[in-house]
């Protein structure tokens, strides 16, 4: 028997019918001899609802009455879901954030977690219930509802995995694990049996959008076995009491590395189509400059991604840096201002450039493969306009109408594709 958190996001739980298949779904985990914690989103489509309606009203909704509207949809779900399990003679207790005691700090619409009471959850527990928590909310010190932004529901399970010391936390979205691309690019790339914690974030944090970083970040900080399934596929039994390993699919695992685990050179590939770039040029070239450049651009909220400095013989330097597309307008006039004030050439930029980066922990003992990168890319014509590296990716800025060729070269260049 193993105490298992599952969390079924808003498409599981989009309709009436789906929600009555994730009640048939725990419902064999139950069978199994399993304790089930469940974390639900809101129906898909009720959270953008929600905020149709608070953006009717005021455009900029106070952030605390914004928090209480949000987290209605997840309250929806908990009751709708319990009573189907109910239905099922199976014990359920529906819990909000707020009731199940999901302290956060006072940061509304993008709050923290602070800590969890687990008392209440282990005395349903041990009286055969099965508990439903209402995702992506909690409350702060003050009674205040509050929500844990993008990704919120994701983390509310894992930090529940945590608190409970669950023997695994596994994510149900609507595709069956972590791939070594997206399938839709490369239509053979391969569902990876593991990937850890690392990797796992490197790839969230490049554009993969399977699992949120804050999500696997608290997983690894907490050591959460962390899995990702289709919640379409037969259920996944880790310790099955009739003896076979697994009735299902078992998804993708994400864990820390293990010195048994064989380690490919590279696990994965990632992309970001969002990315923008502009250059300063002409800068004088004195200390202090790249904080001259980058400090205004930072206190106007714009994150910077990868950043390049030439300096040239006539005693100026080029800054090159790179940002999400959204920010392109904003952080250009930004940084226009900053180039008259600094005595700057010009201020340049291209909002139609694309990222590329490799991930793989098998970067730490290999060598060559920057190199096996750049010549796949010199292969198909490809120019690459930057490049960053750390110890287990290397990202590439590319033309973005190279995007799909691109991965699809490297892909292939690196045996990632599909065994048969």
């Amino acid at each position: 028997m193993a105490l298992i958190v599952q969390k079924f996001g808003g498409t599981s739980v989009g309709t009436v019918d789906r929600i009555e298949n994730v009640a048939d779904r725990i419902g064999k985990f139950r069978d199994n001899g399993d304790d089930i914690v469940v974390v639900v989103s809101a129906m898909s489509g009720e959270t953008n609802r929600l905020v149709e309606l608070a953006h009717s009203i005021d455009e900029k909704p106070e952030a605390r009455e914004y928090d209480v509207l949000l987290s209605t949809g997840e309250q929806v779900t908990i009751a709708l879901l319990s009573m189907a399990l109910n239905k099922r003679g199976i014990s359920a207790r529906s819990y909000t954030g707020t009731q199940v005691h999901i302290l956060t700090d006072s940061t509304h619409n993008k709050a923290r977690i602070l800590s969890i009471e687990e008392k209440k959850m282990r005395s349903d527990l041990n009286g055969g219930r099965v508990i439903v928590v209402a995702g992506f909310q909690g409350v702060d010190e003050h009674g205040n509802i509050t929500t844990l932004g993008r990704g919120g529901s994701d983390t509310t399970a894992v930090a529940l995995a945590a608190a409970l010391k669950a023997d695994e936390c596994q994510i149900y979205t609507d595709v069956d694990g972590v791939y070594t691309t997206d399938p839709r690019v490369v239509p053979d790339a391969r569902r990876l049996e593991k990937i850890t914690f690392e990797e796992m974030l490197e790839m969230a944090s490049l554009g993969s959008k399977v699992l949120q970083i804050r999500a696997v970040e608290f997983a690894g900080k907490y050591n959460v076995p962390l899995r990702v399934l289709s919640s379409f596929d037969e259920p996944y039994f880790a310790n099955n009491k009739n003896g076979n390993e697994s009735d299902g699919s078992n998804g993708t695992l994400i864990t820390y590395e293990e010195d048994e685990m064989e380690q490919a050179l590279i696990s994965g590939i990632a992309f970001n189509r969002d990315e923008a770039k502009l250059t300063i040029l002409g800068v004088p070239d004195k200390p202090g400059v790249a904080y001259s450049i980058l400090g205004p651009v930072g206190d106007s909220n714009v994150e910077i991604d990868m950043i390049i400095q030439n300096i040239s013989d006539d005693g100026t330097t080029d800054f090159t840096f790179t940002v999400h597309r959204n920010d392109f307008v904003e952080a250009k006039k930004v940084l226009s201002k900053v180039a008259a004030d600094l005595g700057a050439r010009e201020v340049v930029g291209d909002d139609k450039i694309v990222k590329i980066s490799l991930v793989g922990v098998g970067m730490r003992s290999h060598a060559g493969i920057a190199s096996k990168m750049f010549k796949t890319l010199a292969e198909e014509s490809i120019n690459i306009i930057m490049i960053s590296t750390s110890e287990i990716k290397i990202s590439v800025v590319v033309d973005e109408k190279y995007l799909e060729l691109g991965v699809r070269a490297l892909h292939s260049a690196f045996g990632l594709e599909e065994k048969v």
